[in-house]
């Protein structure tokens, strides 16, 4: 696990500042995603932070401070922590592994994971899942975003990539079986409440067909 995890801090400091450009302002691009946004910032229970699980430039972040939420940002690579600090100096950033987070007990009302699970082997998948059903109290609420498919590939299928956004890196992106990550979510105590499957957008992302899974901590 250390190996794959040094190799996926690695290849987003490489690329930090590439990825700021291109995906940090994505979100005006995507009402579906800002509507679900909305939703979630409504659903979790506001007396406790949210957090922003593999926050990147801090985008996401920085969206939902907006909807009124105290938002968290956790991600593997300093480098793009850093980029998050600058752009919202105002929020908490954290660089950590969404495997072994900073965080007490039950100490979100919520939390949002937009495509950091897909580097991530089963078994980490796994791991991850249980992290925040620890992190995340009873009632809270979370949302984990992830590709499904895309032309040359299916569900289940991984892609092992050495270049991203010019650069030389090494990772692994995984497909993932929207039933798969519901049954994680539900072996660390969570109940599905919502499921959405979409389309890509080509003309703003990745051209993959994505799912998004909104979730409830059940009673300890």
């Amino acid at each position: 696990m250390a190996g794959m995890s040094d190799a996926v801090r690695t290849s987003y400091d490489a690329v930090a500042g590439e990825y700021e450009k291109r995906i940090a302002g994505e979100l005006a691009g995507k009402p579906l995603d800002r509507a679900l946004l909305g939703a979630l910032a409504e659903l979790v229970p506001r007396e406790r932070p949210v957090g922003d699980v593999g926050c990147g430039p801090g985008h996401v972040a920085g969206y939902l401070a907006e909807l009124g939420c105290d938002v968290v940002g956790i991600d593997l690579s300093p480098a793009m922590i850093d980029i998050a600090r600058r752009r919202y100096p105002k929020l908490t950033f954290h660089a950590a592994s969404m495997l072994e987070m900073p965080v007490a007990d039950g100490a979100w009302g919520g939390a949002i994971a937009m495509y950091s699970v897909i580097h991530l082997s089963a078994e980490e998948r796994r791991a991850a899942c249980r992290e925040l059903g620890r992190v995340v109290r009873p009632g809270g609420i979370v949302m984990i975003a992830f590709h499904v498919s895309d032309a040359a590939h299916g569900p289940g299928d991984a892609v092992d990539n050495d270049e991203f956004l010019g650069r030389r890196i090494e990772l692994t992106m995984h497909f993932l079986r929207p039933d798969d990550v519901a049954a994680d979510l539900s072996a660390s105590g969570f109940a599905e409440h919502a499921r959405l499957m979409r389309e890509p957008d080509p003309d703003v992302e990745y051209p993959s067909r994505r799912c998004y899974l909104i979730a409830r901590r059940g009673a300890d």
